[in-house]
């Protein structure tokens, strides 16, 4: 019988516990908690409050937020101020949800701004992190105004001193938060901020990376034109420098070193060969490499201050023997050239600055002698430039049609025979080869020099050979490949588009940056391109006058269209203006072809003459003899004709009169030069009691580009004031191709080591392409004087490495070896002067030299017998 205490006992609740923790909460569930009767403590519904609270900010519910913020028996346990074991607040939670799922990013972004109406908390966590340094990596743009005008300040720092703004470009911007970054600069630079320490850290890294792709497109571009091989360039920076801005006084000890051995490197005459073959002949030209002339400098100083005069001869005469050769074998590669055209340049400047050798040097001819292969190596890049425009000269100036549209009803009276259409047209004989050196018809053309290689011939090619059947035909084979329609490209052969002036200025473009990075001297540079542009324009002005197709007025419209691209590309690399001065005379004769048939009247013949000033009567005679009559083209009158031959004759008798007084001058200095000859005994002994003087042979013409030359540097004046020296007059019909304008150096041999301006390219262009045709950008390059940097303390700083060059490899590797730190006493015994063993003094001397020219011929071997037995120490 069961007892009276078990009947009493009240009945077991089994119904489960609520869930104060759910992990996804709807207000249903919440709403039946947080009634009175559920039988929840006070404690219980705080929790549950809290914790639904913080779910509904992961989860971005803004429905469960909105009720938990306005339900009545919610409210009173709502704490916003609550964090996690982190320290990160119910905003900054909310926030982490961004990009997650991206479609509730819209009612995340209203769960914030919700929190922060109700006075959420909005400071920082445990490691510093405030909401906006959260959103700056997760939210919108929007949501981080939003935080900035309710109180984050994008000032606040983290732990480790970071702002909102490093958060996002620590080193570069990150992806896709490029707007995010300019909102916090600008909110920041609005109150004052100037840049911190990673603001100047990242736009330094964004600046050196920016460079890093410019010079890789450089190199790229200019490795496809020129054909440079990667390997050249090296790791070198191009925009950095060794150089210093301005052309501020050096110091003198910076020219002239103590003569101590610290700056010399010695040698012995039998070693020369083994130099030479390793330092010039096997060396491996490099972007920026001026080892060359540094070590030769270094050895010059050697033979002059401390051994006879001998020593400095064959080592001057051995190295410029060997320069030559070096890069006669190798006349295709441009960046050989250029390699040894600034080796050559620094070492003479080196040379001549020096003033303990200088003298010597000036009395042993060895300046000249380094000057003629600066002249070697300068003509054979003007000739590796002229093959390749050569290439294209033809096609991209002559025949390309800019403006075919204007032209496609052109049509020639020659080519109104009826049955023109069903016979064949007689080929003309094919017109010889240009020949650029004779001046005069008749005249055969004087051999090139060994050491300047002939120019490329402008003999007519097969295509271009053939007559010029229609201006309508020609201008439509040349624009065929881009009016060909897609669907037609799937039926036809695609034929890559016709040359162009742009594809002549990519390469001079090309060239002219090869030059510029390599720190060629800028006088140089004008100089060069001086050449190439009085060359292409003798080519382009005899091909016209010489082929029929091109005298016309349609061509010499087109052809005036073209070369305009090439004048305003001197412009725009910021070349004098005077470089393209040298197209005047195809200005003068397309001027002239265009408007011949338009003269009527002889008053109006005698005023156009008068503005010819660039050609003469004869090539104005032929193009009148040789011309193209379009349709209904008017003619001159027989009046205007008659006149022109009478100026033809009249400069038949000018020029023949010219010729006999050049051959009278010419025979007057041969007896000069003979009568010298015999009297130099005589003369010697006046000069052995006498300083010593170079003869001047520079002319008139040598002296006013060296005055030219000389006003480049100036700061003060203009580089447009500049002028090339005048070719001879041209008395024939042809222009002298072949002729050299003279090179001159500055005469401030500190001038020589002048390094050019920096390239600017446009950062939304490629840096070496063809720009816009625009007259004031070209313009705007001839303006002011010509850029240079002067270059004076670093390049007399060798390394241990220069001694594999003179001592080679095995010999110089003990020169970089750690030294024993303590040495033994027995072995390394005290000097008995108390001097230190690791200084080295020397007890130079000047080696009196005989006031006479070196009798020393240029590759002869020495003179004097007694060479190999002096010991330079």
């Amino acid at each position: 019988m069961p007892s009276s205490s078990t009947s009493l006992r009240s009945p077991i609740d089994l119904s489960p516990e609520p869930d104060l923790r759910p992990l996804y909460p709807t207000t249903t569930y919440i709403e039946e908690l947080l009634l009175p009767h559920s039988g929840l403590t006070p404690d219980q519904r705080a929790e549950l409050v809290t914790h639904c609270l913080a779910r509904s900010c992961v989860f971005g519910e803004l429905n469960v937020m909105q009720y938990l913020l306005c339900d009545q028996q919610a409210q009173q346990y709502v704490d916003l101020g609550v964090r996690d074991e982190d320290g990160v607040g119910l905003v900054s939670l909310a926030i982490h949800g961004f990009g997650a799922e991206s479609e509730r990013d819209v009612e995340r972004e209203e769960c914030v701004r919700l929190l922060i109406a109700q006075g959420a908390d909005l400071t920082a966590d445990k490691s510093g992190w405030t909401p906006l340094h959260h959103a700056a990596l997760l939210s919108p743009p929007t949501l981080i105004s939003h935080l900035m005008t309710h109180g984050c300040s994008p000032f606040a720092v983290t732990r480790r001193n970071l702002t909102p703004l490093d958060i996002v470009t620590a080193h570069s911007i990150m992806p896709g938060r490029d707007d995010v970054a300019l909102l916090l600069e600008e909110a920041m630079r609005g109150e004052g901020w100037t840049g911190g320490k990673m603001e100047q850290k990242r736009r330094l890294f964004d600046e050196r990376r920016r460079r890093r792709e410019k010079q890789r497109s450089i190199r790229d571009t200019i490795g496809q034109t020129l054909g440079v091989n990667p390997k050249w360039w090296g790791d070198v920076d191009y925009s950095s420098s060794d150089s210093e801005s301005g052309d501020e006084e050096a110091d003198e000890d910076v020219y002239t070193p103590p003569p101590d051995y610290s700056s010399m490197l010695v040698f012995s005459p039998p070693s020369l060969p083994q130099i030479f073959e390793s330092l010039i002949t096997n060396f491996q030209p490099s972007f920026r490499d001026s080892q060359p002339a540094n070590t030769l400098y270094m050895l010059a100083r050697f033979a002059c201050l401390t051994c006879d005069h001998t020593w400095l001869e064959d080592l001057i005469i051995g190295a410029t023997d060997a320069i030559e050769e070096t890069f006669f074998e190798r006349a295709d590669d441009v960046t050989c050239l250029v390699f040894w055209l600034r080796n050559t340049t620094l070492w003479l400047h080196l040379l001549r600055c020096d003033n303990s050798i200088n003298e010597a040097c000036e009395m042993l001819g060895s300046f000249e002698l380094i000057e003629e292969v600066i002249n070697s190596v300068f003509v054979f890049i003007i000739r590796f430039a002229e093959r390749r425009i050569d290439q294209l000269l033809d096609a991209a100036l002559l025949d390309y049609v800019p403006l075919a549209s204007e032209f496609d009803s052109v049509q020639f009276e020659s080519e109104w025979a009826f049955l023109r259409p069903f016979t064949g047209k007689k080929k003309a004989a094919p017109l010889p080869s240009i020949s650029s050196g004779s001046v005069r018809a008749g005249v055969a053309p004087t051999p090139p020099s060994p050491n300047r290689p002939a120019s490329p011939s402008g003999s007519i090619s097969a295509s271009t050979s053939r007559g010029f059947s229609s201006l309508k035909q020609s201008f439509s084979r040349a624009r065929a490949p881009s009016a060909a329609t897609p669907i037609q490209s799937f039926f036809s052969d695609t034929s890559p588009p016709p040359p162009s002036p742009a594809d002549v200025t990519s390469f001079l473009t090309a060239l002219h940056t090869l030059l510029t990075l390599s720190d060629v001297n800028p006088a140089l540079t004008t100089q060069l391109w001086s050449q190439v542009m009085y060359w292409t324009s003798c080519e382009i002005f005899n091909r016209i006058l010489t082929r029929k197709k091109y005298l016309c007025r349609s061509r010499a419209v087109q052809i005036g269209v073209n070369i305009s691209a090439l004048e305003e590309w001197v412009g725009q690399m910021g070349l004098p203006k005077g470089v393209q001065s040298h197209f005047n005379p195809v200005r003068d004769l397309v001027n002239w072809l265009q408007c011949l048939s338009s003269i009527t009247e002889f008053s109006n013949l005698v005023a156009t003459i008068q503005t010819m000033t660039h050609i003469n009567p004869l090539q104005m005679r032929r193009a009148v003899r040789e011309y193209k009559y379009e349709v209904n083209e008017g003619r001159m009158t027989d009046e205007c004709v008659q006149y022109l031959t009478q100026l033809q004759k009249d400069w038949e008798r000018h020029r023949v009169k010219l010729g006999v007084e050049a051959l009278r001058r010419e025979i007057g200095q041969r007896d000069a030069d003979q009568s010298s000859v015999s009297s130099f005994a005589t003369e010697s002994q006046s000069i052995s009691e006498t300083p010593y003087q170079t003869p001047s042979i520079a002319s008139s013409d040598g002296s006013a580009g060296q005055l030219g030359i000389d006003m480049l540097f100036e700061r003060t004046q203009e580089k447009s004031s500049w002028e090339p020296v005048k070719p001879p007059q041209v008395l024939g019909e042809l222009l002298d191709s072949r002729h050299m304008l003279p090179l001159a150096f500055p005469s401030d041999p500190r001038m020589l080591s002048a390094l050019p301006g920096k390239l600017i390219f446009p950062d939304d262009k490629p840096p070496v392409t063809p720009m816009s045709r625009s007259s004031s950008r070209a313009s705007e390059g001839n303006r002011g004087a010509m850029p240079w940097r002067s270059r004076n303390r670093t390049l007399r700083e060798v390394g241990v490495g220069t001694l594999q060059w003179v001592d080679g490899v095995r010999s110089a590797a003990r020169w970089g070896r750690l030294a024993n730190p303590e040495p033994d006493d027995d072995e390394f015994p005290e000097e008995p002067n108390g001097g230190d063993a690791s200084e080295l003094t020397v007890d130079t001397h000047i080696t009196p030299l005989t006031r006479k020219p070196s009798v020393r011929s240029k590759g002869r071997p020495s003179q004097g017998a007694e060479a190999e037995e002096i010991t330079p120490v």
